[in-house]
């Protein structure tokens, strides 16, 4: 049974007894909602777009933050006010939440870090920069964020922290390789201290977006190769990545689809780490007006996808596979919405094997949009 409606201020308790211990084969349930972000006059959104890291019951997740402003059918954020990028902190797992601004290092120090938008005239502006030092991606503390410019023919750039996400080192220049364009976001994986996969989108050919792409680091980052295109170029759209490992040569990739009126989400599977990719399933046919996912391994094998739906009943909602997403269950709803304007989820798993799901909702109540999670239990299979 999944429960909604729930208000979207302070903790509410959904399930009755959900802390018990649990029967084989029981269904997933919603445990709690809680705020993240939310403020009168501000929009807060876009977690896919920065990421999400998780250190047991440590969680850090980036948003943007903006001032509201009512823009009709388009996302109600003012786009001649200053926009920042800014991280929440948890370390109980998901329950309580306090905000940070991005703390740049080193020669950095001084600027504000991780920008985007119009921002206050009295800070400098961010120089890219080329890697010099390499990364140990295997370092305790170690997060990577990426990030991309407002356009389709831009040059992506990525920051490095060895603190979990209290202080950053960057921008570093990502090459164009090859492509008309990188709109590069937060999706990575480590194999070793030195070895490290990043998933990104390409323009088209036509400069428009996109295409997904692997490329991969041997180096520490100080060079990057491109390895494949994930999937042919489409004539919509296919964007924004969400990866896992399944073996050694075995990666899992869910991609967000869209052409014409119809968005939905595809997967993808590789069975020669990266080398090469085949479509493995559709696993969300219709996403209304389009949301990204957000792909997770589960302790006990299992793949746990998460997104939005913008249609009506607007939804976050997830799904789960037994089998490597060959196929999937049917949708778990867990939390409604009162518009569109919601989604771009990331999520983690907890040591207890709970999922902290972070979207951002619409205030019911007033135009404003807050950065919300969801606490919940997959259930048993």
């Amino acid at each position: 049974m999944i429960a909604r409606g729930c208000g979207w201020l302070g903790f509410a308790l959904v399930l009755a007894g959900c802390a018990g211990v649990r029967a084989e084969g029981e269904p997933p349930q919603v445990l709690r909602h809680v705020v993240v972000y939310g403020a009168p006059g501000r929009f807060a959104g876009w977690p896919a777009n920065h990421g999400m890291w998780s250190w047991g019951d440590e969680l850090l997740v980036g948003f943007s933050r903006g001032y509201t402003k009512d823009r009709g059918p388009y996302h109600h954020i003012d786009p001649d006010q200053p926009e920042e990028f800014l991280l929440a902190r948890s370390r109980d797992g998901g329950l309580t939440w306090s905000v940070e601004e991005p703390q740049p290092k080193g020669a950095l120090a001084g600027t504000r870090g991780m920008r985007h938008g119009t921002l206050p005239p009295d800070l400098p502006e961010e120089q890219l920069a080329d890697l010099r030092d390499p990364i140990d991606f295997t370092r305790p503390g170690f997060a990577l964020t990426v990030r991309m410019e407002n356009t389709n023919n831009g040059v992506s750039r990525f920051y490095v922290s060895y603190d979990r996400g209290t202080t950053w080192q960057g921008p570093f220049r990502l090459p164009l390789f090859g492509q008309p364009g990188v709109m590069g976001r937060t999706d990575y994986l480590v194999s070793s201290p030195r070895d490290c996969m990043l998933f990104l989108t390409a323009s088209k050919q036509n400069g428009r977006e996109g295409r997904p792409f692997c490329t991969r680091t041997t180096d520490g980052g100080l060079t990057w190769q491109f390895v494949s295109f994930i999937g042919p170029e489409p004539s919509g759209y296919s964007i924004m990545p969400s990866t896992v490992r399944l073996s050694a040569t075995h990666l899992v990739t869910t991609v967000r689809r869209k052409d014409g009126t119809r968005s939905w989400i595809d997967a993808y599977a590789s069975h020669d780490d990266g080398g090469s990719w085949s479509l493995l399933s559709t696993p969300e046919p219709d996403t209304g007006e389009g949301n990204p996912p957000s792909l997770l391994r589960l302790p006990d094998g299992r793949l746990c996808l998460t997104y939005g739906i913008r249609a009506q009943p607007f939804s976050i909602c997830a799904r789960l596979s037994d089998n490597d997403g060959k196929t999937w269950g049917e949708p778990v709803v867990l939390r409604e919405g009162p518009s569109n304007d919601l989604g771009y989820v990331r999520s983690a798993v907890r040591p207890d094997g709970r999922v902290v799901t972070v979207y951002y909702n619409t205030d019911p109540l007033k135009p404003d949009r807050y950065v919300g999670a969801t606490i919940w239990d997959p259930g048993k299979p």
